[in-house]
């Protein structure tokens, strides 16, 4: 099995990331999701508490599940109550499915500072690592010796997290740039107001 391993703050998720999970899916022919909402150690903290988090990852993960996808949410991440490393997540992962193929998805933003992950040949050893890049943006955030390792797939989109809590802030809709059950958690929550 070719398994899917999408990783991130989600705070909150947005149409981006479902439109670049859609994508990643007709591409790479994956079978399974694994979405894990994470303590990245290189992003400020976290708007709102990690239980919203998870809620949102869940409703995430339904979303693509409604497109046909088999989808689950890993909490391992934030169980550990510490800065979370993407080498330690996929060892814990291989030890659950030693047979399967891991690929791990990465948003260009993220990529940025992949230099300064921990053991980052370490895990290219261990599983495929597929950037998503901004079609925007320069195209050399690879340190060299690694794009042998690296698959990049250029990505149009203009959602951020960051703008929706924004918009969120501000009063102005995010309908458009939210899946409809994360609009309304949002809402019935009062998250980002």
């Amino acid at each position: 099995m070719h398994l899917a391993v999408f990783g991130g703050t989600f705070d909150p998720p947005h149409n981006g990331h479902l439109a670049l999970c859609l994508f990643a899916r007709e591409l790479l022919a994956l079978d399974h999701w694994i979405i894990s909402a994470s303590n990245n150690p290189f992003k400020q903290k976290k708007a709102v508490l990690d239980a919203h988090r998870v809620a949102m990852a869940e409703l995430f993960a339904a979303e693509i599940m409604l497109t046909g996808c088999s989808a689950e949410v890993s909490g391992w991440e934030l169980e550990k109550q510490q800065p979370s490393y993407t080498v330690d997540f996929i060892r814990h992962l291989h030890a659950l499915y030693p047979h399967d193929t891991l690929t791990l998805l990465v948003g260009e933003d993220s990529f940025a500072d992949f230099p300064l992950w921990k053991e980052p040949e370490c895990l290219m050893a261990l599983c495929n690592v597929v950037v998503f890049r901004r079609v925007t943006a320069p195209h050399d955030h690879h340190k060299p010796g690694w794009q042998h390792a690296i698959t990049t797939i250029d990505f149009a989109c203009g959602i951020s997290s960051t703008e929706v809590r924004a918009r969120v802030f501000s009063g102005q809709s995010i309908t458009h740039l939210v899946p409809q059950s994360i609009h309304h958690y949002i809402v019935e929550n009062a998250l980002y107001c």
